[in-house]
C-alpha cells in the first residue's frame, strides 16, 4: 500500500548529483522535484563519483553508496548488484532502474513485492565499442527487463517500436529535458558564431574518428573545438592528440564536468556535429536545440525524430559528407539562423524537464498503483 509519502529508489546511475552521461543528467533533475513533491527519494550511486560541492545540491535527497568493481565491463553490474541488495531491505514503494545491464537483478526487487519502473535506454547491444560477450550481457539483460519490469520507460518513439517487435513490450515514452539559459560568456579564444563544435564520448558509434578526418580539412577555413573524452584512453584519443598536434585549429577541451561552460560552448558554435548513431533521444542533441546551436547530425532514426522536419540537416557519416555539410552551413549565415530558431522553437515544445518529471512521477504513481506496460 502507498504511504503518506512514498517512496522512490534511483538504481543504476554514478548517483546524485553526477555530470558524467545522460542517466546522471536526468536524476540530477528528477531527484530534486520528487522531493520538490513530497516523495521520500534514494538514490544510488559510486563513491568518487558525485559532485558533492554542486551549488544545485538538494540536502533533502538521500544518497547511498554501494560497492562495485570499477572496470568497463563490471561497473554497472556490480554496483546494479549491490544497489539491489541494498533496496531489497529497504523496500520502498517503486524502485526507478536505468538501463537493462541491471535487468537481472529485478527478481530480486520483485521478490520483495517491490514495483519496478525500468528506463531501457538505447540498444546498447548494437554499439560498436561492446564485445561478443558485453553484447550478449546486454541483450539477455532486456530480456529479464521484458520479463520481470512492471513499467518500462523509452526515451524515444522509435526505441519503443523496436521493443514492441523484438520483446513484445511496449514503455512509455519520457525523452530528455533541456535547460534554457540567458546568453554566457563565451569560452576564452574562442569568437562567437565562428567553430565548429563536436561533444561526445570518443566511442565508434559516436562517429569520432569520421568526424576527426573531417575536422583535419574543416579546420583549413573554421576553428573546430572538441569536448570529450574515451573515459579510458586509448587508440581514439592518440588519434585526437596527433591531430591536435599538427593543426593547431583544432583545440580538445577535454571532459568538461562544468554544464555552464559547456552551455556556453552550445550557444556561441557556429555549429554543431552531431554523430551518435545507436541509442534514443540523446540529451547532448536536444540540449544543443535549446542552446541554438545549428545542427548537423549523423541521418539515424532517433536524431530524425529529435530534429523532426526542420531543426537541422542529417548528414551521412563519412568525412565528406560531414565536411561538405558544415562547411556549407558554416557559409550561410541565413540558414544557421533559421536552424537556430527552429531547434530553440523545438526544444521548448517538445523536450522540457517540467514535462519530463511530471511523466516521471504519474509513472512511478502507476507503477505503485499496479500498472504493468
Amino acid at each position: 500500500m502507498q504511504c503518506a509519502v512514498p517512496s522512490v529508489s534511483i538504481i543504476g546511475t554514478r548517483g546524485y548529483p553526477s555530470y558524467y552521461g545522460g542517466f546522471e543528467t536526468a536524476v540530477r533533475k528528477l531527484a530534486p522535484y520528487l522531493r520538490d513533491h513530497g516523495w521520500d527519494v534514494t538514490v544510488y550511486g559510486r563513491k568518487g563519483a558525485l559532485t558533492l560541492d554542486d551549488p544545485d545540491l538538494d540536502s533533502g535527497v538521500r544518497t547511498v553508496t554501494t560497492r562495485g568493481f570499477e572496470s568497463r565491463s563490471l561497473s554497472t553490474l556490480s554496483y546494479g548488484l549491490t544497489s539491489a541488495f541494498h533496496a531489497m531491505r529497504k523496500r520502498p514503494d517503486v524502485v526507478l532502474v536505468m538501463n537493462v545491464a541491471n535487468g537481472y537483478f529485478l527478481p530480486l526487487l520483485r521478490s520483495r513485492q517491490i514495483p519496478i519502473v525500468l528506463n531501457v535506454d538505447g540498444m546498447e547491444w548494437e554499439r560498436a565499442k561492446w564485445g561478443r560477450l558485453a553484447k550478449r550481457v546486454f541483450k539477455g539483460g532486456a530480456n529479464m527487463t521484458a520479463r520481470f519490469a512492471d513499467f518500462l520507460v523509452v526515451d524515444a518513439e522509435e526505441i519503443g517500436r523496436r521493443w514492441e517487435s523484438e520483446f513484445g513490450r511496449g514503455g512509455r515514452y519520457i525523452p530528455y529535458g533541456a535547460d534554457f539559459l540567458e546568453d554566457l560568456p563565451i569560452e576564452e579564444g574562442l569568437e562567437s558564431g565562428t567553430y565548429v563544435l563536436y561533444v561526445a564520448r570518443f566511442v565508434p558509434e559516436n562517429s569520432f574518428s569520421e568526424f576527426l578526418a573531417a575536422a583535419e580539412t574543416m579546420s583549413t577555413r573554421h576553428p573546430v573545438v572538441i569536448v570529450g573524452s574515451s573515459g579510458y584512453g586509448g587508440a581514439l584519443e592518440d588519434e585526437l592528440k596527433a591531430s591536435v598536434g599538427r593543426n593547431p585549429n583544432i583545440r580538445w577541451l577535454g571532459h568538461i564536468r562544468d554544464q555552464r561552460r559547456l552551455l556556453a560552448l552550445w550557444q556561441h558554435a557556429g555549429a554543431y556535429f552531431h554523430g551518435h548513431s545507436v541509442g534514443g533521444t540523446n540529451p547532448a542533441l536536444v540540449q544543443a536545440l535549446a542552446c541554438g546551436s545549428p545542427v548537423v547530425a549523423r541521418d539515424t532514426p532517433y536524431n530524425a525524430e529529435v530534429l523532426g522536419p526542420s531543426a537541422g540537416i542529417l548528414v551521412a557519416p563519412t568525412p565528406g559528407a560531414i565536411s561538405g555539410a558544415l562547411n556549407e552551413l558554416m557559409a550561410d549565415a541565413a540558414l544557421r539562423a533559421r536552424l537556430t530558431s527552429a531547434g530553440r522553437s523545438r526544444a521548448a515544445e517538445r523536450f522540457t524537464w517540467e514535462s519530463v518529471c511530471e511523466s516521471y512521477e504519474a509513472a512511478l504513481n502507476e507503477a505503485i498503483g499496479g500498472a504493468r506496460t
